[in-house]
Order: C-alpha cells, then structure tokens, then sequence
C-alpha cells in the first residue's frame, strides 16, 4: 500500500466566497484514504502531472468545463458524481464521453445525470452523495446539546449580498425585480417556523470568505461543522451538504427546498426525498410539506430522519472500500 498514491479533491475559490461543503465532499472522500499524498484541484484536472494516484471524484463537475478531462496520471472512482446542466456540454464532448466510457459504470450523485450519460451510451447508476457515510463524524451517545442551527435556508432566493455584489448584478437584480424581493426569505421563514424557534436557533453560513484560509485549515472547518451538526437537537437548512451529512449523523434534519431552475432543480433528483422536505415556491407563494407539521413549527417538534439513505451508504461504503484495496487498476 505504501507505493500507491492517493489523492483528495480541493477547490478553487470564488472571487469573494468559498463553499466549506465541498470541503465536508472531501471529508467523506477522504475517510477511506489511508493517506493523502496530493491535493487535486477540481477544476485543473487536466493539470496532475504527478505519479499514478488513485482519487474518489464526488461531486459536482464542473464551473470550469473547458479544463476536462482529468490527466491520464489520475486513476478515479466516479461515485457520487453530479454534471451541471451548465456544464454537460463541453464535458460530454466527443473526448468526454471517451474518457468517461472508460471509466464506465459511472456512480451518480442524482437521477439526472444517470439519465445524461445513459443519453450518451455511457454506463451509469444511482449512487445517492457519498457525505451519506459521514456517520464516522456521529456522536458517540444519542443526547443532543438542545441546540438549533439553521444553516443558510432558502439561501437561493434574493439577497442582498447578492444582488449589491457590483454594478452589473444591481441591474441584473433591477432588470429581474429581485431587487425589491429580497425579504422574500425572511418572509417564508416566519410562515414556516415559529418566532421562538427564529430567535432562539443559531445560523451558520457554509459560504466563507476568500483568501483567508489554507486548505488545511478548510478542512479543519469543515471537520468542526460536522461536529457541531453531529450534538444538534434540530437542523435546518437549504444546504445539501448540511443536510446529507445530518442523515448519516444521527440528527434530525429538516430540508427547505426552494429552488426552481434547471441549474439547482437537476442536482436534487433522488436526494430531496431522502429527507424530511418543506417545499417553497417563491412564484406562487405555496408551501408544501412532505411531512405533518401541523402548522407553524416550533422548538419541540421531534422528527426521526427516514432511512431511506441507509442503503445507498452501505452500498457506497463497500464501492468505495473495494477501489481503495484493488491493486494495478
């Protein structure tokens, strides 16, 4: 095992922000590695000129299409993975597809990209988000700490960071009226929730600022957002990646879904209903839940997690495991 090379996924910063759930992708990557040897960026791929190393490729793919494919010297796992609606093109080009065909059967984070690359005559199967074997990170007992987080919900709708970022996203947001929206959050949180349960919980935001951290360090956070999920009493939240973990921690985790487009509704096909989900349609104002809530819901609700997920991680657990004992792949 020694001479093998293994690698872990990192990601390139946004001009102002980065996303610490990609990092808790990686952490659920990278607790099956029996080392890490190199950090691989997402986005330069293509760039690995280092010895053959094995590396999980979980995730989204990609904000950079043009950089596909990955170097030859990469010997990935293809599970989890999720392909943007923005970004199938250039990636399934002729040489995508090859690559991938290679590489073949493909493990897909959703429904919808099992679908694109079964358009493409590429073997593909539903695999669900491998942060689902994040139950490493759980608590040893089942007590909780009382605690509420609320963790970036409905954070997809208008925002005023969003929209005050520069002078095109203020004409963008004045073009689109999302200017004048963006209590619209605020709004459908206060028809959900209970004012108590609103002023009592504790918010976290996974978007972190730029050019703060290493990559270390980010990991490190990434580590400790775990933990803090893994004693909560309740969370909540628009995050994927908050929401996912929570079902292979143990705690109860309520999902807000309020996004509409193609862009965010693709990557959730097969994961929304693995949680317990309160669907928001900002257009029609309606607010559907997949379980009772029975009007407002406050700090006492007690709602066990479905189990639905716990399938998709045993059968994630032994994929992964064997890629990491298989030898001259």
């Amino acid at each position: 095992m020694s001479d093998e090379k293994f690698g872990l996924l990192v990601y390139e910063e946004g001009e102002r922000f980065f996303n610490i759930g990609d990092y808790i992708q990686s952490l659920a990557a990278k607790q099956f590695l029996p080392k890490v040897d190199f950090y691989v960026n997402r986005e330069r791929l293509s760039e690995h000129k280092d010895k053959k190393t094995k590396i999980i490729l979980n995730g989204w793919f990609t904000h950079k299409p043009e950089t596909w494919v990955p170097s030859k010297e990469l010997l990935p796992l293809f599970v989890s993975l999720h392909i943007n609606s923005t970004a199938s093109q250039r990636m399934l080009s002729t040489e995508g597809v090859a690559y991938l065909k290679a590489h073949e059967p493909i493990g897909c984070r959703d429904h919808y990209t099992v679908r694109l690359l079964e358009s493409k005559g590429i073997k593909a199967y539903f695999t669900g988000c491998l942060t689902l074997t994040l139950d490493s990170y759980a608590k040893n007992n089942k007590s909780n700490d009382g605690k509420i987080y609320i963790v970036d919900p409905l954070y997809g709708f208008p925002n005023k960071d969003r929209i005050f970022t520069n002078t095109k996203s203020i004409i963008k947001g004045l073009i689109t009226t999302d200017i004048f929206k963006t209590n619209s959050a605020n709004k459908f949180m206060h028809k959900i929730f209970s004012q108590s349960l609103l002023d009592n919980a504790e918010y976290i935001e996974q978007e972190l600022p730029a050019n703060k951290y290493t990559e270390d360090q980010k990991f490190e956070l990434a580590a400790d957002l775990l933990k803090k999920y893994s004693t909560a009493k309740l969370v909540i939240t628009s995050r994927i990646h908050c929401a996912l973990p929570c079902l292979a921690l143990g705690t109860p985790v309520i999902y807000l879904n309020g996004f509409e487009s193609e862009f965010d509704a693709c990557r959730m096909e097969g994961l929304s209903e693995l949680f317990h989900t309160v669907n928001v349609n900002r257009k029609t104002g309606k607010i559907l839940a997949n379980f009772d809530t029975q009007g407002l819901i406050d700090e006492n609700i007690n709602i066990i997690n479905k189990s639905d997920y716990l399938d998709l991680a045993t059968t994630l657990k032994v994929i992964v495991q064997k890629f990491i004992d298989q030898r001259d792949i």
